[in-house]
């Protein structure tokens, strides 16, 4: 089974991923032309892009793990999947500063310090900002390993954008305690595997100071 979808993943373009993953955007216009989404059509579709790029976003924390536990590879889509995400992030926000808040940017802060769970939205997509930025092959070849450990703020980004999500609610939902618990599994299954890494590194690199031997009488081993 993993086989085949591996087979279908390697045969899949990016551009295919894009078209997938702009589906629930088209539907969302869709919907919009018909009368919108739900009673409060401005809210609807500020919920709808955010939950769809919450989704997206926990999806870029699953493949890793999928990979280990299953054999499914997606890895090679990853990219794509977090630029979707961050798409429909922006979306969201736009959505709050121009059809909420009516591009009125005393009224945007108002609506902060009324609501403080907007500054977990806020914080989320600014820790997300440099993570698209850099998510070219250029800026990959330019940061070297120092990638890899920015784009590790996809982590407290989507923590963030959890709490943002549970914070608005008056009483959070069957829905939200899936969310809280599926990020809080990813987030353990992510420590114990650098744990675990970490622990197989300093297993495999020598002694520090001491040389190797190859008898019991603590003769230096010869190259």
């Amino acid at each position: 089974m993993a086989d085949r979808l591996n087979a279908l993943l390697r045969r899949l373009p990016e551009a295919g991923v894009w078209c997938l993953g702009l589906i629930p955007l088209a539907w969302l216009i869709w919907q919009v032309l018909q009368g919108g989404p739900g009673v409060d059509p401005v809210r609807g579709i500020e919920h709808f892009l955010g939950k769809t790029g919450l989704w997206l976003l926990i999806a870029c924390l699953v493949i890793p793990p999928l990979r280990l536990l299953t054999g499914i590879n997606a890895l090679r889509h990853r990219r794509a999947i977090g630029l979707l995400a961050f798409l429909y992030i922006v979306l969201h926000l736009t959505a709050w500063i121009w059809l909420e808040m009516g591009l009125y940017w005393s009224q945007a802060l108002k609506d902060l310090w009324k609501r403080p769970y907007l500054f977990f939205g806020i914080t989320a997509f600014l820790l997300l900002l440099p993570l698209a930025a850099t998510s070219g092959r250029a800026a990959i070849r330019r940061l070297g390993p120092r990638w890899k450990q920015l784009h590790l703020l996809i982590w407290p980004a989507a923590g963030l954008a959890v709490l943002h999500y549970l914070w608005q609610m008056k009483i959070i939902s069957r829905e939200g305690w899936i969310w809280l618990t599926l990020f809080l599994a990813l987030l353990v299954s992510r420590l114990i595997s650098a744990g675990l890494r970490r622990k197989k590194l300093r297993c495999d690199s020598p002694r520090a100071g001491k040389p190797a031997t190859d008898s019991p009488h603590g003769q230096a081993k010869l190259p």
